[in-house]
């Protein structure tokens, strides 16, 4: 059974940015800019032409898809 670090939404957003500032340090995103909404967060993770908006739970999975590939090609 897998282990999150996450609770609710917020939790789930903080960790996201934690996500995407490690994909910045690796080299992995240019950057990423996050809206932060009373009630929503809205993450935009700019690849090659686009930079579609995106909840946190789709830039979370996103994020850590593209570190685990990183990692795995190392």
């Amino acid at each position: 059974m897998s282990h999150h670090s996450f609770h609710d939404e917020i939790s789930l957003a903080e960790k996201t940015e934690d996500l995407a500032r490690k994909a910045m340090k690796l080299g992995l995103i240019p950057s990423f800019v996050v809206h932060h909404f009373p009630d929503s967060w809205v993450f935009y993770i700019p690849d090659q032409n686009t930079s579609p908006p995106l909840t946190p739970e789709e830039a979370y999975l996103k994020l850590k898809k593209l570190i685990e590939s990183s990692a795995s090609s190392v």
